[in-house]
């Protein structure tokens, strides 16, 4: 085992995971806190551009990541009104060619036991489920993790990796909760033989529609099909039951392509998820502590990249604090300067496109001519910025 103080990883989710997998295979300690009762992940599918395969790498799972994930041909934007195609982006080979690795689709669930069963194989990473933390001491030396059943974990540094509603975030920054769309997710599991005719199977689809949307993808090679739907009501802030969701989609989704009905005729609507994120900022970090993923930059799923973002951080985070050499604000402050115009980026783009999703009225018909000439060529150079990623890691020179 390495010597010294474990690094301190609050929240044991994809970016917490991938921190603690890249600091592991540097041969630093690291303890993992998760308050779950188990390490886990909540079922559903995500979707992974390419820019985050060389973090795979990095981190010795891209195989794996691959076994378990679908590639899909194309992903697809559909109006919700007459079904027509506003966009498609090719990910085939073509699009290969361009980013050097897939666009894929994959449960969430495996995507995590992917990285939890790596994080095991390291004997310097300790995980530990059902801690809940309450908050962070900072000596200038040491930092110890308060938990709510009072205990005191002592650690090097900590990483807040605890999403959206971050107890890290908070103690740093005193800003109120995050910032409420007035949108609402429903999402489901079904399997393949039940997803109606006429249904795109293979692909990434987008209904985007005059304030809702639905995306649907296949999952575990074609077995299940992953469905969520998205949509703005006056209730986002309130809980509700199953009826009154039915009630509530019936009265939105009443002008939507039969094909959009068909499918919310199918989803569990026991459970729903109000959509937020949070304003960008420039400091994630202060002494010892430092956030990553949503407890940094929560952002709205418009470009699918939540995911991507915490995994690309956490391996960027490790390598600076690998290269630091045990100064952790300077490794901090570089990892802040790597990473935060790229991931304000996702967020500001995020919001941009979450307009453009649920265009309305004439809005709508400005949409269809934007895009109506896009050629691939064109697409694939929008997407550059994201897709080709985070540049090869550069290693410094030893200090004297």
């Amino acid at each position: 085992m390495a010597a010294g103080d474990p690094v301190l990883v609050v929240g044991g989710g994809l970016g917490g995971l991938a921190a603690a997998l890249a600091l592991g295979r540097s041969g630093r300690r690291v303890l993992v806190l998760e308050e779950a009762p188990r390490f886990g992940a909540i079922g559903y599918g995500i979707q992974l551009g390419p820019n985050v395969f060389p973090m795979f790498e990095r981190l010795g799972v891209g195989a794996a990541v691959l076994q378990a994930a679908d590639p899909p041909p194309a992903i697809v934007m559909l109006d919700a009104l007459d079904g027509s195609e506003v966009a498609r982006i090719p990910t085939g080979d073509s699009f290969r060619r361009r980013f050097k690795h897939p666009y894929i689709v994959i449960h969430r669930a495996d995507l995590h036991q992917v990285l939890l069963d790596a994080c095991r194989t390291l004997p310097d990473i300790a995980l530990e489920a059902a801690t809940s933390v309450a908050g962070v001491d900072d000596d200038g030396d040491q930092v110890r993790v308060r938990t709510r059943d009072g205990r005191s974990i002592a650690g090097a540094a900590v990483i807040g990796a605890d999403g959206l509603g971050s107890c890290i975030r908070a103690q740093l920054r005193h800003e109120g909760p995050p910032r409420l769309t007035g949108y609402v997710a429903h999402r489901s599991i079904i399997p393949m033989e039940r997803v109606p005719p006429g249904v795109l199977r293979h692909e990434v689809v987008l209904w985007g529609g005059p304030g809702y949307h639905i995306v649907h993808y296949p999952l575990r090679h074609g077995c299940v099909f992953n469905i969520v739907a998205v949509f703005r009501t006056a209730t986002f802030a309130e809980k509700g039951d199953a009826r009154g969701h039915r009630e509530e989609l019936e009265r939105t989704y009443r002008d939507a392509h039969p094909a959009m009905k068909a499918l919310l005729g199918l989803m569990d609507l026991e459970r729903r998820w109000a959509i937020s994120d949070r304003d960008p900022i420039r400091h994630w970090h202060q002494g010892r502590t430092v956030l990553l993923g949503d407890a940094a930059h929560p952002t709205l799923q418009s470009l699918a990249q939540g995911a991507c973002m915490a995994i690309e951080d956490g391996v960027c985070l490790a390598e600076e604090i690998d290269d630091a050499r045990g100064d952790f604000e300077a490794a901090f402050r570089r990892y802040e300067a790597a990473r935060v115009v790229r991931t304000a980026r996702v967020q500001l783009d995020s919001r941009a496109l979450w307009e453009f999703y649920h265009a309305a009225g004439i809005a709508r018909d400005v949409r269809a001519l934007t895009v109506a000439d896009w050629s691939e060529e064109h697409i694939f150079n929008c997407l550059a910025w994201l897709y080709d990623g985070l540049p090869a890691r550069k290693t410094r020179s030893p200090k004297a």
